[in-house]
């Protein structure tokens, strides 16, 4: 069997661009597609955007269109034509044999671009297996230019299958196997994984989510100096980094990067991505970053907050926060977003602009309000006084017999983590 991944690969090819659009719906100016490509090592050499009433059951586009595209192909000696769609098996092997060239759809370019960028075990594994699942149902695609059968063969009479469909045979068994033995290790590590995340104490867990090359990297480094990858490139960081994050005096939470989203992620990746994005879900907060320097920044933030839906972040507390507010082109534009988003924070983490509302923010948060607690505990309980000293302020501090007591004052949703602390006793005063 071919390998998937230089199946698709688009490296130092020339790339010819399709978009089909729906007539009265948003009309896409391919410039993401480009931004993909890019982002892959092919060079745009041409671009064709096709308004269509409905997508055509063969070719998606219709031959006549198809045909015109296989004449641009030529004229721009391409390589590959990508399609800002997903196609299915056969309307790629259609419109292969029409335009005369690969083709591959938006989900191919996407895992390919994911394989390239892909560094750790935990990646790579989740990329390959991401690209068998997408693979299975389009070997008959692979391998459709070995099928010999001619003659008698045509007739169907037994013995008369060609070379194709018996490597189509070897292969379903060959990748259905891999399938099985890829998602045993991954488990292993998305088990470990997840087991990590649940046992990071009380500390309170931010997750930075958002676009790809919204600047979430960028933000990372700034809040917290992790020194996490940063490039100007779609899906530059792949994994996941989880660095504290002090965000007054004492007071430390976990913050994490994650993937980032795009429209019509595959949900391949969304589903093998599971443990990284396990992040997401698990985090008390949401630190949801939007590029407003983009023309399309409502959009893409609509489609990332589509795929935290699918992942179950739908109820979770999210903080919006509009990034590269220094360079937006339009001033119309981060007025339109400020109005959509009312409770949002005009940032730059390039600059340090405004990070220290963000921390003011995101302390109001982590908080919850403050009470005001009288705890008293076993003096060799060394656990929950050294928790108190990071979690709280302490106000007074006495010593009994074998006991100490500490008057503090703490966030309220810090409260609820002082039952993880046992023996102990815990009453509300006024100061």
């Amino acid at each position: 069997m071919e390998n998937f991944q230089e199946n698709i690969s688009v490296q130092n090819e020339r790339a010819l661009l399709v978009g089909a659009v729906l007539k009265n719906t948003y009309s896409d100016n391919l410039a993401e597609l480009v931004a993909l490509v890019e982002s892959a090592g092919a060079m745009v050499v041409d671009r064709v955007l096709q308004k269509i009433h409905k997508p055509h059951s063969a070719t998606y586009i219709g031959t006549g269109k198809a045909k015109h595209i296989g004449e641009r192909a030529k004229a721009n000696k391409a390589d590959v034509v990508i399609f800002d769609n997903n196609l299915s098996p056969a309307q790629i092997r259609e419109l292969e044999e029409i335009i005369g060239v690969k083709v591959i759809d938006r989900s191919e370019l996407i895992l390919d671009i994911f394989a390239s960028r892909a560094r750790t075990k935990q990646a790579k594994l989740q990329v390959a297996l991401a690209q068998l699942e997408y693979t299975y149902p389009r070997l008959t695609r692979m391998w459709s230019h070995l099928d010999t059968v001619t003659g008698a063969a045509a007739s169907g009479g037994v013995g008369t299958r060609g070379t194709g469909e018996q490597q189509l045979e070897i292969d379903r068994r060959l990748i259905s196997k891999k399938l099985t033995e890829l998602k045993k290790e991954l488990a292993s590590i998305d088990a470990r994984k997840i087991r990590e995340i649940d046992n990071r104490g009380g500390l309170f867990k931010i997750c930075i989510v958002g676009y790809t090359n919204a600047g979430k990297s960028t933000l990372m480094n700034a809040l917290t100096d992790a020194d996490v990858y940063v490039e100007n490139r779609l899906f530059a960081t792949l994994d996941t980094r989880t660095k504290q994050w002090t965000i007054e005096g004492s007071k430390k939470v976990l913050l994490s990067d994650t993937v980032g989203f795009v429209r019509n992620l595959p949900h391949q990746l969304v589903a093998s991505f599971k443990a990284t994005l396990e992040e997401a879900v698990n985090a008390d907060l949401l630190l949801h970053v939007v590029d407003v320097s983009n023309s399309e920044a409502h959009d893409q933030a609509q489609n990332a907050k589509k795929v935290l839906d699918e992942i179950g972040c739908k109820d979770k507390t999210t903080l919006v926060l509009l990034n590269k507010a220094d360079v937006v082109a339009k001033d119309s534009q981060l007025e339109l977003l400020q109005t959509i988003y009312p409770d949002a924070i005009c940032i730059s983490a390039k600059t340090g602009m405004n990070l220290d509302l963000l921390k003011a923010k995101t302390l109001e948060i982590y908080e919850g309000g403050l009470a005001t607690l009288r705890i008293t505990i076993n003096a060799a309980d060394g656990k929950i006084q050294s928790y108190l000293e990071s979690a709280a302020e302490i106000i007074d501090r006495q010593f009994g017999d074998n006991t100490v007591i500490l008057d503090v004052r703490i966030g309220k949703n810090q409260v609820a983590d002082l039952q993880r602390f046992k023996p102990m006793k815990v009453e509300e005063i006024d100061i």
